[in-house]
């Protein structure tokens, strides 16, 4: 009935104090009582609670409370004894939050649990022996055994009885802590003689209702002569002692005097405590009075102690006093962080200020020590932000991107303002999900791509490739060829891109000399919804195939006409008798041309230059040479495989135009003229086989003496003057760039010397020999006219005058 009654005064006197609720219940209710009515008191409906997931969340009183959401309503989970709840407070409460979801709230709820009278007093002994001389003074105290009652307030020890008390009476002290400590006072002289053992009975009573008692016996025994009891310097003791201080710390030292003497001044100090912890915690010098630590304390459970000491003499003669010791708090405590709620994955697109996570950290140390901060790591888009002491909501603070982090593990640090400062962590992984905001990226910003001219249709050219920042289906690219044209074609008739890998393949087989390059763009689409899309130039460089063989140019093969090169008798080492130009139109190595000597009537007179076609002299003309040569040269270009042309080039070796002209006549006549040749070939080769060793000094000498003569030749100041063909020149040994040269050079027969001079142009080194026709002739002579002049030296003008051809 009590219950019930305390149960009306709790619901009677709820508060709802800016979104804190609190109750009031009395202890040992039975489980499935009514708490409160949460819903109603918070003013939500009760499908909140149920859409919400309401639920209860704390460290240490979920068992004791339990919610309902379907009645929105707190509920008695199990029995609830405060006693062993709230071990060393008076008021006892329970703290706890209510949590929704969907959106995120929680209210603060307390509830208070009363006391109702369920414990008696008791008394540590059930007996309690003093011996106490017969001249013990009037006034004469004794301390005695303090009751304890687990209860508090009217329910706890209210008052003490003795009885009988012919002898002694009860004196009762309040403590600051509100305990009330016993004494008793003789009130009248004691008689051994008359009574040698008194008994007592002390009585504890608590105020509760009904009310409930504890005894005590007290057995005195009465001894002779001493008639001082010790005193006490001081009535009370302070001392301060850190929670860390390791065992046999002194924390304080007491001291008492007796006025008599021998045994009955020896002093014994001891520590009456009873029910509680101290005589676990400290111990008493029975000699000194040192009080010193035999076990470890903590701040957290105890805060400060209360020692009750009592001197006593050999006589039986006592004085107590007391001891407060102040635990003073260390930074021993690390702060806990608790999740009260949270999300794994949030969208890349999410607002500013979305909350993510709720976090509860708190530090059961006191002061300074207990201030708990808490902080996140840097660099993370988020931001820790406080809502209520100890709570902490972790929001977005910034635009999220998926394509910088997909994930982030922030880490929550809270550290409390202690010296030196103690700190927890924990780690939260939190996914960003993807949307899709970026668009296709191509590798490069425009690609070029080479193919061999004369391909197979259908040939794979190049890839291109483009990646998305995006994820899965927003990552997905697929490429497109834009519509364009290419010299009024379509692009699709030149090449064509697989949709899936990016790979350009080409439709037709092309053609260098038709076309030798293109370009188009490729798109590239991702699969999300609405798509993104970018774009690329692709330039395609047609390469060159060796499929075209080189063209002479000169000199021009005619068939109606002899074309000969005039070499004088008197030329010398590596004199310039004509070049060899020939083209290929081709590029690159496919056009780098060389030139080699094939066939020649005399192989030992001329050589022809690899690289520039150039025909020289490799000895000094005799007049054994014959007035006819004729070279056969074979031009080649550098492709794989190699393609070539021959040019056949008439040599006349003589000083005049006439001599010229009288061997040439028959030069058209070919087949004799190289049967000839070999048949003189192959006697002086059997001649000079069989003449080699009888003649080796002679030649040898021969030829030093020659080649002496051709070095001076060779070091003289004469200028050696190449000829270059119409509109080509020597240019990187291919003879392909045009220029325009104007030579005019004079020569002297009798000397080593060379004199230079300008004048009229003369006729050209290039010998036409024409039968049909008279004007050929007119010109020898014409020139025989301007050589054969009287009393002079005989000189040899070459003239090399400016030919133009266009090609």
């Amino acid at each position: 009935m009590n219950r019930q009654v305390l149960l009306l005064i709790s619901l009677i006197s709820l508060n709802l104090v800016s979104g804190q609720i609190s109750y009031s219940i009395p202890e040992e209710m039975l489980k499935g009582s009514l708490v409160g009515n949460i819903a109603q008191d918070l003013g939500l409906e009760i499908k909140r609670f149920i859409s919400g997931k309401a639920r209860i969340y704390t460290r240490n009183s979920e068992e004791y409370i339990e919610l309902n959401r379907e009645r929105g309503v707190l509920l008695v989970k199990e029995r609830i004894d405060r006693e062993a709840l709230c071990t060393e407070t008076a008021l006892c409460a329970l703290h706890f939050q209510i949590i929704l979801e969907n959106p995120m709230e929680f209210y603060t709820v307390t509830v208070q649990i009363t006391d109702i009278n369920d414990n008696p007093p008791t008394f540590e002994k059930t007996e309690m022996k003093f011996k106490i001389s017969e001249s013990a003074v009037i006034g004469a105290k004794f301390v005695l055994q303090r009751a304890v009652d687990l209860d508090v307030g009217t329910n706890d020890v209210q008052n003490y009885l003795l009885k009988p008390t012919d002898h002694f009476t009860l004196k009762l002290h309040s403590s600051n802590n509100g305990n009330k400590n016993v004494e008793m006072i003789l009130q009248k002289p004691l008689d051994r003689e008359k009574q040698e053992q008194i008994s007592l009975v002390l009585t504890a009573v608590d105020g509760g209702e009904p009310q409930m008692t504890g005894t005590m016996l007290i057995a005195i025994t009465v001894l002779d002569a001493n008639d001082n009891a010790p005193v006490f310097t001081q009535q009370t003791y302070k001392a301060t002692v850190r929670e860390n201080s390791s065992k046999g710390t002194v924390v304080a030292t007491v001291t008492a005097s007796d006025a008599d003497h021998g045994s009955n001044s020896r002093i014994t100090y001891s520590i009456t405590n009873t029910l509680d912890n101290v005589k676990n915690v400290f111990q008493v010098d029975e000699v000194n009075g040192q009080i010193s630590l035999i076990d470890d304390i903590d701040f957290e459970k105890s805060k400060f102690f209360q020692i009750n000491l009592l001197a006593s003499d050999n006589g039986g003669l006592t004085d107590s006093c007391k001891l407060t010791v102040d635990v003073q708090d260390v930074n021993d405590n690390k702060p806990e962080i608790n999740i009260m709620s949270k999300s794994s994955v949030i969208s890349e697109d999410a607002k500013l200020n979305t909350v993510v996570t709720m976090i509860n950290a708190e530090d059961i140390d006191s002061g300074e020590n207990g201030n708990v901060k808490c902080y996140i790591s840097e660099n993370v888009p988020f931001i820790l932000k406080s809502s209520r002491s100890s709570f902490y909501s972790l929001v977005t603070d910034s635009e999220l991107d998926r394509e910088i982090a997909f994930e982030y593990n922030i880490t929550v640090t809270c550290s409390d303002e202690g010296v030196p400062s103690l700190s927890s962590s924990v780690t939260l992984t939190l996914q960003i999900s993807d949307v899709n905001d970026n668009a296709p990226v191509f590798e490069r910003s425009s690609y070029e791509a080479y193919i061999v001219e004369n391909n197979t249709p259908g040939l794979s050219i190049f890839t291109v490739k483009a990646t998305d920042a995006d994820w899965n289906q927003n990552a997905r690219v697929s490429y497109i060829l834009e519509d364009s044209s290419v010299n009024g074609v379509p692009v699709s008739s030149y090449v064509s891109v697989s949709a899936d890998s990016g790979v350009i393949h080409a439709v037709r087989s092309f053609d260098y000399e038709q076309i030798k390059d293109f370009q188009f763009r490729v798109k590239a689409q991702d699969g999300g919804s609405p798509p993104l899309s970018s774009n690329v130039t692709v330039k395609i460089l047609i390469q060159d195939q060796n499929d075209n063989p080189p063209q002479v140019l000169y000199p021009v093969q005619t068939g109606g006409s002899v074309v000969a090169e005039m070499v004088p008798r008197s030329a010398d080492v590596g004199y310039l008798v004509t070049k060899v130009v020939a083209v290929d139109v081709d590029s690159g190595q496919n056009a780098w041309l060389s030139y080699k000597l094939q066939k020649s009537t005399d192989r030992a007179l001329f050589e022809v230059g690899l690289q520039n076609g150039e025909i020289r002299t490799i000895r000094q003309v005799t007049d054994k040479d014959a007035v006819k040569q004729r070279l056969t040269v074979i031009v080649e270009d550098n492709g794989q495989p190699s393609r070539s042309a021959t040019v056949i080039v008439n040599v006349a070796v003589a000083d005049s135009f006439p001599e010229v002209l009288s061997e040439f006549t028959d030069f058209t006549h070919d087949k004799e003229y190289n049967d000839n040749l070999t048949f003189y070939l192959v006697l002086a080769l059997a001649v000079v086989s069989f003449l080699f060793i009888t003649c080796l000094v002679v030649i040898i000498s021969v030829k030093i003496y020659r080649w002496r003569q051709s070095r001076i030749l060779y070091h003289s100041n004469l200028p050696v003057i190449p000829y270059y063909p119409p509109r080509y020149s020597d240019t990187m040994g291919t003879g392909t760039l045009p220029h325009v040269y104007n030579y005019e050079v004079c020569r002297t027969t009798d000397s080593r010397k060379s004199d230079c001079k300008f004048g009229r142009a003369g006729s050209q080194n290039v010998l036409i020999m024409d039968p049909s026709s008279t004007g050929t002739m007119q010109r020898i002579q014409n020139e025989k006219s301007i050589l054969d002049e009287p009393d002079s030296p005989l000189e040899v003008r070459i003239y090399f005058s400016s030919i133009y051809y266009h090609l």
